[in-house]
């Protein structure tokens, strides 16, 4: 089965804890927050890194760690920084398209390979992204073994 995340925007870290976490992940709408989610089995600090590394050059031992919100023995909340969806704003599909080659390039053990995944992830990345920041939300993620 393994790990499942939904990645959703919320006003807080308080907001963000009051997660429905008694439903599997299949049973969410997507708007229980009103933002539409996105449910993937990419982790948050893959994406941090794909977004920090190929779009911003950062190295990846500089990709800043993710903010713990909720720990529980059935559930993780955290917050991602919005360092990893801002520059998805501004960028056109010349740099999306190099950043997805550049991230093909870097193993990974669980994230997408093919440049051409990578590309498809990074526009739903930039989707969610302009919608957090239509709402004035910050990202988090939901965690679910």
């Amino acid at each position: 089965m393994g790990v499942t995340y939904k990645y959703f925007g919320a006003p807080d870290g308080a907001t963000a804890a009051r997660v429905p976490i008694s439903m599997r992940p299949e049973e969410l709408g997507g708007d229980e927050l009103g933002m539409n989610g996105m449910f993937t089995k990419i982790k948050p600090e893959t994406m941090a890194a794909m977004v920090l590394t190929g779009i911003e050059g950062v190295p990846l031992h500089k990709v800043p760690p993710l903010e713990l919100v909720v720990l529980h023995p059935d559930y993780a909340v955290v917050k991602l920084p919005m360092t990893v969806v801002d520059p998805l704003r501004g960028i056109g599909e010349e740099a999306v398209g190099a950043a997805a080659f550049i991230w093909s390039t870097v193993l990974d053990r669980g994230g997408p390979r093919d440049a051409f995944n990578v590309y498809q992830l990074l526009h739903e990345w930039q989707d969610f992204s302009h919608r957090l920041h239509e709402a004035g939300h910050q990202p988090y993620c939901l965690v679910w073994p």
